[in-house]
């Protein structure tokens, strides 16, 4: 059962991220009844004060709380962006208690266990702990601010509020990091995504006289061999060196009322997963255009595509200063050069990029998230604090 505790007064990163485990902060617009960001907002905040960091709490929107904590320099020094979200997704199913935050020993190695403890409470602890400990000795010239967001696992509005609540009160970072799940690899680039509804209209008839109707079953028929057409051409381009090729694929599909009568609607939702350089503007003409075929190929039906969301893909240059500084700084801690990946999922380290901060992401090792057991590598957690505190403390210094 979730509870949310007393906030510690240990700088221990593994006891932090047990403490975060343990609150409940399902994201309700992702699992209705979820519980939302409100307990774990609370605990960060009165942990974040308790250790001498400058805390704003943002809530436009309720239940779905964010945070702007400061850890304020002497002054003089460059700003840092820390990114981590409050926010997880489900327990349906999970295995075992999903608020646990247990320790247990796996093949010699240790891990902490729970709903979030990958994905990504345990970057959350990262960030507060290492934020938290370069501030203590007041060597600090410049500022860590940290965003502990809502909403990330759905909307992403959290990061949108914060980074605009910094945009209106001036502060400008040089830099950032994202936490998300990496092994302590860096991810230079991620895909971006797009949703679109497809909607095709017809006319209903008797199934024994399909003439008098029109089919709008028939004319998805048509824009899914065009989709499978605009899938091989994607994949018939230059891979992107650590993201591969874009993708399409239909998620959902629903036409039709019964077994007799011509279909009169057919409702598809498209995924259309994007590499950097892409124009997601280009990228919905593109459907726009197939609808177009389609209905042209099917005499009195109609199309329409409608856009539900779309996001930018993320790419760093991998000799960019955060760049260098983070990979420094992993060097350092695991006595190993610092290894970069490309992720097919988006984060909102897009956003950030946005904003005009150059950021990179990083996050601990473990595996399980969205799954039915999860988990973080203790071992990892330990170092990914280690990384940032001293990213903290060069860039800031």
């Amino acid at each position: 059962m979730s509870h949310t505790p007393a906030a510690p007064a240990s700088l221990d990163a593994l006891e932090v991220l047990a403490q975060l485990i343990a609150i409940d902060s399902v994201n309700s617009d992702l699992v209705p009844g979820g519980a939302g960001e409100s307990a774990i907002a609370d605990w960060c905040a009165a942990w974040l004060t308790d250790h001498g960091l400058e805390v704003t709490r943002l809530e436009t929107r309720a239940g779905h709380p964010s945070l702007v904590a400061i850890a304020r320099g002497t002054g003089g020094g460059a700003t840092l962006l820390l990114n981590g979200h409050l926010d997880t997704v489900g327990v349906a199913g999970y295995d075992g208690d999903p608020f646990s935050g247990a320790r247990e020993t796996v093949d010699d190695a240790e891990r902490v266990v729970g709903r979030g403890a990958f994905d990504t409470k345990s970057g959350v602890a990262a960030v507060i702990g290492a934020a938290a400990r370069a501030l203590a000795d007041g060597a600090l010239r410049g500022d860590a601010v940290l965003t502990l967001v809502a909403d990330e696992e759905f909307g992403s509005n959290g990061t949108l509020e914060t980074l605009a609540h910094l945009a209106a009160t001036g502060v400008r970072p040089a830099a950032g990091i994202v936490v998300e799940p990496s092994a302590l690899e860096l991810t230079v680039a991620h895909r971006g995504f797009a949703w679109f509804t497809v909607e095709f209209a017809g006319v209903a008839a008797h199934g024994s006289m399909p003439e008098q109707g029109v089919d709008a079953i028939a004319a998805a028929g048509a824009f899914l061999r065009g989709l499978d057409d605009m899938r091989a051409e994607l994949a018939s381009t230059p891979p992107h060196p650590l993201l591969g090729h874009g993708t399409v694929r239909v998620s959902t599909i629903s036409g039709g009322t019964d077994e007799a009568t011509v279909a009169d609607r057919c409702v598809l939702t498209v995924e259309r997963r994007t590499l950097p350089g892409d124009d997601l503007d280009a990228v919905e003409q593109q459907l726009h255009d197939l609808a177009a075929s389609a209905v042209a190929r099917v005499p009195g039906a109609l199309g329409a595509v409608r856009r539900q969301v779309a996001r930018a893909a993320f790419a760093v240059e991998p000799d960019s200063a955060i760049v260098a500084t983070v990979a420094e700084q992993v060097e350092r801690a695991l006595g190993r050069p610092a290894r970069l990946r490309g992720e097919p999922f988006w984060t909102d380290a897009r956003l950030v990029q946005e904003a005009g901060i150059p950021c990179v992401v990083i996050g601990a090792d473990g595996g399980g998230a969205h799954a039915d057991l999860e988990w973080a590598d203790a071992a990892s957690v330990v170092a990914l604090t280690d990384v940032i505190e001293g990213t903290i403390r060069q860039v800031c210094r």
